[in-house]
């Protein structure tokens, strides 16, 4: 059976889409992500800061595959696009160290789709030359999950997949998956029932008024952004982020029978293509909130995981 690592796991989507493998280690460095690791994922030798050389002396020495969704703050519109000069994305090094030590066949890393334009260019080149002075064969490409997932995200994502071309002789034969229809809508993630109290605005909200005059459709979803309140007019979700739960800022917002509320965070994992079997933790929405927006789209992942093993 082939072997993989799950390096910045988060809640395990690099996992779910390679189950039928076996994950001989992984490492997350936040504890609250660790527990939804767990729950999910119980037999999996989890460890936490990868920087760590104790960490690292765990890797076993043969794996198959290494896969990372490595820190994206530094490269994301969101963040201040210091890339390299922050220490989140000299990451991306602490991956090449492991790749030279241990040479997978296949490296499968996942970023926000500004990495490629970051430093005009600069910036993902110099990964592409780290890997391709390794003996590794590079495809990138940037994927939405709308249109490669049947997921109603927008959700651009820039995908690095690299093949040792002394271990795998076919490399050539991968693709990307192509794109699909979308027929899932916003209503096939929300949840039709009445949500808890704590998910509704009511007149006590600073922010009521100006939500009930603007939010009045109940097949859209709005975000809150500061000061005003933005319809997605495409009938998708907007980009899930890390930092919808820490506040007014970027939270998505529906219309129920009920009221005007929040997404909740089960609904935030409907909208990354993860199903029921989910567990999720007794944490802290606003974590919860944060794995959802750090995590990987799972239905998307699963195709490019389907083409990577096809090649195998």
């Amino acid at each position: 059976m082939a072997s993989f690592v799950d390096l910045f796991a988060g809640i395990g989507g690099f996992h779910f889409a390679f189950k039928e493998l076996e994950c001989v280690f992984a490492s997350e460095i936040e504890q609250n992500a660790q527990k939804t690791y767990l729950l999910n994922h119980p037999n999996t030798p989890l460890f936490g800061d990868i920087t760590q050389k104790e960490v690292q002396d765990k890797i076993p020495a043969k794996f198959d595959i290494l896969c990372g969704g490595f820190p994206c703050q530094a490269f994301s519109i969101a963040g201040l696009r210091k890339g390299f000069d922050d220490s989140r994305g000299i990451l991306f090094f602490e991956i090449a160290n492991i790749v030279k030590k241990h040479m997978p066949k296949v490296i499968f890393l996942e970023n926000v789709k500004n990495l490629k334009s970051h430093n005009k260019g600069q910036t993902f080149l110099t990964i592409q030359t780290s890997l391709e002075k390794l003996g590794y064969y590079v495809f990138s490409e940037v994927l939405n999950s709308s249109t490669h997932a049947n997921i109603p995200q927008n959700r651009e994502r820039i995908f690095i997949v690299a093949f040792n071309k002394n271990k795998v002789k076919n490399y050539n034969d991968f693709s990307f998956p192509k794109p699909i229809k979308l027929t899932k809508t916003i209503k096939d993630c929300l949840e039709h029932s009445k949500q808890d109290d704590k998910f509704y605005y009511n007149n006590k909200s600073q922010y009521y008024k100006q939500l009930k005059k603007e939010i009045l459709k109940k097949d859209t979803i709005y975000q809150l952004r500061r000061i005003y309140v933005r319809e997605n007019k495409s009938n998708l979700c907007p980009t899930l982020t890390a930092n919808m739960g820490t506040g007014g800022h970027n939270v998505p917002l529906i219309l129920d029978d009920f009221g005007i509320r929040k997404l909740t965070p089960r609904e935030c994992f409907n909208f990354q293509g993860y199903d029921n079997t989910l567990k999720l933790p007794n944490i802290a929405f606003s974590k919860l909130y944060m794995q959802a927006g750090n995590s990987i789209t799972l239905p998307l992942v699963k195709r490019i995981a389907k083409q990577i093993l096809k090649v195998l």
